[in-house]
């Protein structure tokens, strides 16, 4: 499989009057895994948004393998990004099977149901749910039905994947397999995986890449290292923390919230304008740790 090249230029996108991406610059290419960090309300869901064709940009552009996706059908998107929501609001009683075989849509077309329930249960052995197969998605529990919907994008055979939040609502142990699979997938299968995150620490401990947003921006791109220090906590998160190393990966002990005189907002906004002046933007580099 062709590894996807994926770049974005000066996107810009509101809601209504309120501005939620600023410019946002940033290239990323497979095989890699990718975690996209930041507080609520930064833009990260809007990005990913923009990137699936979603949403449109307001500003600026979002080209794959060189292609303005403006040009690109829905039904090709889908063969070429795989999407994971937040949340799905599926409460129909569909087995496993019939929720999974739903992405198969795009590779669609008489005849091919044999080959498209080939991909389907190979994929449920791959994630290690195959003898959930028969039973009513709705009866999962959290860590099953998000194993299920990633899954259902998986079965896409797409060459990027986009998850949003994929480790929310699951228990330590869950959001360890699910981070540690995506990152068997990504090279595994010879695909970009990119993941939104609230967890620092998982992203710090999988991921290749980590970029980080804040007001509507990249604030910082790199490797965990580069990016996941004690500054750059306290300037996006408004959190003092201690940042040690572990088993090679930064690894986050939070000391406490940075009060708000402390925060300065002047001195912050002049260290992110400086940081958009050197062009700080997210680069695509040979995949790294395996």
């Amino acid at each position: 499989m062709k590894p996807v090249e994926i770049r974005v230029d000066g996107l810009s996108f509101s809601y209504s009057s309120t501005p939620v991406l600023n410019g946002v610059t940033m290239d990323i290419a497979g095989p890699r895994f990718v975690s996209i960090l930041g507080p609520n309300g930064v833009g990260k869901s809007t990005l990913i948004h923009c990137i699936n064709k979603i949403l449109a940009p307001q500003e600026g552009t979002v080209c794959i393998d060189g292609k303005d996706v403006g040009g690109i059908t829905i039904k090709e998107m889908a063969k070429i990004v795989g999407y994971v929501p937040y949340s799905a609001n599926d409460a129909f009683p569909l087995t496993v099977v019939d929720t999974v075989l739903m992405g198969r849509h795009p590779h669609s077309r008489w005849g091919t149901l044999d080959r498209d329930l080939d991909v389907v249960y190979d994929t449920l052995k791959l994630l290690g749910i195959s003898h959930l197969a028969m039973r009513p998605f709705n009866e999962l529990s959290a860590g099953q039905h998000q194993k299920v919907m990633l899954a259902r994008g998986l079965v896409q055979e797409p060459r990027a994947l986009l998850l949003d939040e994929p480790t929310s609502n699951l228990d330590v142990r869950h959001q360890l397999d699910v981070a540690k699979m995506l990152r068997r997938l990504a090279y595994g299968k010879g695909i970009l995986v990119v993941m939104i995150s609230h967890d620092i620490n998982i992203a710090a401990k999988y991921a290749d890449e980590v970029i980080l947003m804040h007001d509507g921006s990249v604030f910082a791109a790199g490797t965990p290292a580069e990016v996941i220090t004690e500054e750059n906590l306290r300037e996006v998160y408004g959190v003092a923390s201690k940042v040690i190393e572990d088993e090679g990966s930064p690894h986050v002990i939070l000391r406490d919230a940075v009060p708000m005189d402390e925060e300065k907002p002047g001195a912050q906004a002049e260290h992110r304008g400086a940081r958009l002046r050197e062009g700080t933007e997210a680069r695509a580099r040979p995949a790294g740790r395996t």
